[in-house]
């Protein structure tokens, strides 16, 4: 016999369906998709990443040209990326003359080395002043034509520097080979220890996500992959290859923070949305182009000295 207040077996079955059909009519909500402690779709972000690599890669080895050509490409997209960022701050640069700018830089490069790629560098930043000022503007078109100018500095004529790299010599190959390995040593090393310990911000106003934890493990991949490719790539001292691995960290940090800077200045969280996991492209240059330079000229040394 039920005792008063008790709900039969019938009731609650019924009172369990009516639940089940409500549930059933309510619309599923999407799950966020996943991403690491760094804040972004890791699986992503290496798959593009070897994508990326296998491409350069394919290049380097069918033909230098190749490689050139496909600098070429990547530069004049990040010039658009780059252009388009700083039109949210009402800042245009003339996107067409410093197409043809990084043309003319890039492949004086490869034809006639570092003398040539000055005067391509001159002759660019000036045609790009005066196309700007001939579309008028007053105070905004100096200040745009000197964008412009930036832009040419910072994008085409670092990034002539693996193209130096490839054109050097007939290892120019495996000289490019060296920087990308060292950059890609520099992310990997700063991420995996500053997501495994990083505690202490190393420029919390500019990039927060940054630890010294971070630097550090960037520093002992880059010096051990520098040592290790040294040897194994051009029968080098392994004590250069760790210095210039160190060079390169610090040239790659810095370049990170200059466009984190950057960034930050104009109110963006990533410069475009080209590359799946990563951002822009100019979100996976920016280390890369300011250490170029640092690998070229210490590399170049090291094995006039030792090689």
């Amino acid at each position: 016999m039920s005792r008063p207040g008790d709900e039969s077996s019938a009731s609650r079955t019924l009172r369990v369906l009516r639940d089940l059909g409500r549930r059933a009519g309510q619309t599923a909500q999407p799950r966020p998709k996943a991403t690491g402690r760094a804040g972004r779709d890791l699986p992503m972000a290496i798959s593009v990443g070897l994508g990326l690599g296998a491409l350069v890669i394919a290049s380097l080895f069918i033909r230098k040209e190749a490689f050139v050509v496909l600098v070429v490409i990547a530069i004049g997209m990040a010039i658009w990326e780059f252009a388009s960022a700083l039109r949210t701050r009402d800042i245009r640069v003339p996107v067409l003359p410093l197409w043809v700018g990084s043309v003319g830089m890039l492949v004086s490069a490869y034809v006639g080395g570092p003398a040539a790629l000055v005067m391509a560098f001159v002759l660019a930043a000036s045609g790009n002043f005066i196309w700007r000022l001939i579309d008028g503007g007053g105070a905004q078109a100096v200040r745009d034509a000197g964008a412009g100018i930036f832009t040419a500095a910072y994008l085409p004529f670092l990034a002539s520097f693996a193209v130096l790299l490839v054109a050097s010599a007939d290892d120019g190959p495996l000289r490019v080979m060296f920087l990308i390995s060292l950059v890609v040593a520099n992310d990997t090393g700063g991420y995996a220890a500053g997501v495994l310990f990083g505690k202490h911000p190393l420029a919390p106003s500019v990039s927060p996500k940054k630890s010294w934890e971070g630097a550090a493990g960037s520093a002992v991949l880059a010096a051990t992959v520098g040592m290790l490719l040294m040897w194994t790539f051009f029968a080098g001292p392994i004590w250069a290859g760790a210095v210039i691995g160190l060079l390169t960290v610090v040239a790659a940090t810095l370049g990170d923070l200059a466009e984190s800077l950057i960034k930050r200045d104009l109110g963006l969280k990533d410069m475009g949305s080209l590359l799946p996991g990563h951002g822009g492209l100019m979100d996976r240059l920016d280390s890369i182009l300011v250490a170029a330079p640092f690998v070229y000229g210490s590399l170049t040394i090291t094995l006039l000295l030792f090689a």
